[in-house]
């Protein structure tokens, strides 16, 4: 199996792209494959830089088994696109960010996450920081989804 690096970006990176990472941090441990795959989130703004996520998201990963109480918010950076082999973003606009600030040579690796999940019940991981801990049920839900498409792409070498 390939080497691979992987970045999950939202907007503050405190609720959907720590959530995916933590997912996908747990996924990578129970396939044996932490030596394989590293993972990482960032966000397109700089507004929560070296905040933990979200209360409501640690709660509601904490209630199905996720850690997100490590990660610390960052930014994503230029060195990002050389360095990580997918970059994927949470939503439409993120993407349109990271399309905007990505490299030409780069932007085959900038997608969306929801491109991985095998039945997605919608294109883009929403935004649930206004609302209440449905939402980030919602987030979970959809990361998980991901996750799963994801872990069995590079688990294949596609």
């Amino acid at each position: 199996m390939t080497r691979s690096r992987v970045l999950f970006v939202c907007l503050g990176n405190i609720c959907r792209s720590p959530t995916a990472e933590a997912i996908m941090l747990h996924k990578i441990a129970e396939a044996g494959l932490n030596e394989v795959i590293e993972v990482d989130s960032a966000g397109t703004g700089d507004w929560h830089i070296g905040e933990a996520p979200d209360e409501r998201a640690r709660q509601c990963a904490a209630l199905h088994g996720y850690d997100l109480e490590p990660l610390r918010a960052r930014q994503v950076e230029p060195a990002d696109f050389q360095d990580f082999d997918l970059i994927l973003a949470m939503d439409e606009a993120n993407l349109r960010e990271l399309r905007r600030l990505c490299p030409p040579e780069f932007q085959s690796k900038v997608q969306l996450l929801m491109e991985y999940a095998p039945q997605p019940a919608e294109r883009v991981v929403p935004d649930p920081y206004f609302g209440g801990l449905d939402g980030f049920e919602r987030v979970l839900e959809a990361c998980e989804q991901a996750c799963t498409g994801l872990l069995s792409t590079l688990q294949r070498g596609s």
